[in-house]
C-alpha cells in the first residue's frame, strides 16, 4: 500500500503512476489480481487509462457503459494500440516519453523496438441496467461520503468494544513520537519549513516506511524535499505537537509491532471528518482544534462547512460512532 494523499491524480500523474508501478511490483502473479482503475476517463484520465493498460498487461478489461455513452469509445485492443496515452505512444511513433521524476527513467510499456505491440486482452463491455449508471458529479459526492465513513470506520479500531461508549479524541492516548525519529512530508502542496506544524497538527497522515534510515544532527523535525513512493504501514491523526519536547503525538491503531516500522509521516490532501472535530463530547470551554475566534483574513485561510448529505429519500449526517 502507497499513500497517495490526495483524492485525484489529476495534479500529479507521474506520481500516480509510479505509485502504480510500485504497488504492482510486489505481486506474485500466484493468486488473480482485479484491479479497479478510477473514474476519471475523459481527457488526460483516458490517456492514463491507456498508460495502465500498457503497464499492468491485463487479461482481461470490464468496461462499463456510462451514461453519456459517446464520451469513451470501447477500449478494443485495437483501440489501445493506436492510440497514444499521456506517457506512452502509438506505433507510429517513438518507444515513450521519457518521464521527468526520479526513479521513472526505467518506465516503459510492454512495446518492441519497433513501436507498440498490440495488447492482447478480451474486452468485456457491460451496460449497466441500474439507472442513472454513470451520471456526472453524483459518483463524486457519494466517493465523499464513503471515503468519511472508511475514515470513522478506521478510527472505531480506537474506540472500547463497549457499546455506546464513544470517547472523543482528547481522550485518548496517544503515542508520543520524537521529532527525529520520523521524516516529515507535505505531499500536496509546499508549506514553508517554518509553517511546517501547524500544517500536521490535527491532520490526518500516513504512517510510511522510507528504505533509508532517517537521520538528523539536531531534535528535528526532519523534512523531506521530495515525495517518497513508499510503503504505506496505515494511518492516524497527529493529535498534537509538543514544540517544547519535541514530540507529535499520534492516535493510530496500527499495533506496535509495526509502528517500529514507520519512519515517515506523509501528509496529503485528505480531510479528517469534521464531527470528529466538532462532536467531541464532554469538553468543558473550547472545543479542541475548533475555534470561532479567527482571522478568515489570513492567507490560505477558511472556514470548514458541517457536512449534511441528503439524497433523495434518505439523509446522511456524520457522526463519530
Amino acid at each position: 500500500m502507497v499513500y497517495y494523499g490526495q483524492t485525484s491524480c489529476e495534479q500529479d500523474t507521474e506520481r500516480y503512476l509510479d505509485v502504480v508501478k510500485y504497488v504492482f511490483s510486489s505481486y506474485k502473479k500466484e493468486v488473480p489480481l482485479i484491479i479497479n482503475t478510477m473514474g476519471w476517463v475523459k481527457g488526460e484520465g483516458l490517456l492514463l487509462l491507456m498508460d495502465i493498460i500498457r503497464l499492468l498487461s491485463p487479461s482481461h478489461v470490464v468496461q462499463m457503459d456510462v451514461y453519456d455513452w459517446k464520451a469513451m469509445a470501447p477500449l478494443t485492443p485495437e483501440y489501445v494500440h493506436v492510440t497514444p496515452g499521456l506517457y506512452t505512444k502509438d506505433k507510429q511513433q517513438a518507444r515513450c516519453k521519457k518521464m521527468s521524476t526520479s526513479g521513472a527513467d526505467d518506465w516503459r510499456s510492454s512495446e518492441g523496438a519497433g513501436g507498440a505491440s498490440t495488447p492482447e486482452y478480451k474486452l468485456l463491455y457491460v451496460h449497466p441496467e441500474f439507472p442513472r449508471a454513470g451520471v456526472a458529479g453524483e459518483a463524486r459526492v457519494h466517493s465523499g461520503i464513503l471515503r468519511d465513513m472508511s475514515i470513522l470506520g478506521y478510527l472505531g479500531q480506537l474506540q472500547s468494544p463497549d457499546v455506546g461508549t464513544v470517547l472523543p479524541l482528547h481522550s485518548l492516548v496517544p503515542y508520543q513520537v520524537p521529532f527525529n525519529a520520523v521524516a516529515l512530508r507535505v505531499v500536496h502542496t509546499d508549506v514553508a519549513p517554518t509553517n511546517i506544524m501547524y500544517a500536521v497538527n490535527a491532520s490526518w497522515v500516513g504512517l510510511c516506511r522510507i528504505p533509508d534510515e532517517v537521520r538528523c544532527q539536531t531534535d528535528g523535525p526532519v523534512l523531506l524535499t521530495q515525495t517518497p513512493v513508499c510503503d504505506c504501514l496505515g494511518f492516524g491523526i497527529v493529535r498534537g505537537v509538543e514544540m517544547e519536547k519535541k514530540l507529535y503525538h499520534v492516535l493510530t491503531p496500527v499495533p506496535p509491532e509495526n509502528l517500529r516500522l514507520v519512519n515517515c509521516l506523509l501528509l496529503g490532501n485528505i480531510a479528517i471528518p469534521n464531527c470528529v472535530l466538532v462532536g467531541q463530547q464532554g469538553v468543558d470551554g473550547e472545543i479542541p482544534y475548533v475555534t470561532s475566534d479567527y482571522n478568515y483574513s489570513i492567507l490560505g485561510s477558511g472556514k470548514l462547512k458541517k457536512k449534511h448529505f441528503k439524497r433523495r429519500e434518505y439523509a446522511f449526517e456524520c457522526d463519530y460512532a
